[in-house]
């Protein structure tokens, strides 16, 4: 009887760590949209923003 409560009890921590995970992959896609959204509203990025470089830079 003891095991069966011991599963039953990692099994539900384990379905509410899924969902607390659903719910933070959700947030930052949801951002994500908002930021691709306000940036596509905009004509130009903003100037404090740099656009990091493909390759090393030479001395």
């Amino acid at each position: 009887m003891f095991e069966i409560e011991l599963h039953r009890l990692r099994h539900d921590e384990l379905i509410r760590r899924a969902e607390a995970e659903r719910r933070v992959r959700e947030a930052v896609r949801v951002r994500r949209a908002a930021r691709r959204g306000t940036a596509a509203r905009g004509a130009e990025p903003e100037s404090h923003t740099r656009r990091r470089s493909w390759f090393a830079r030479t001395v």
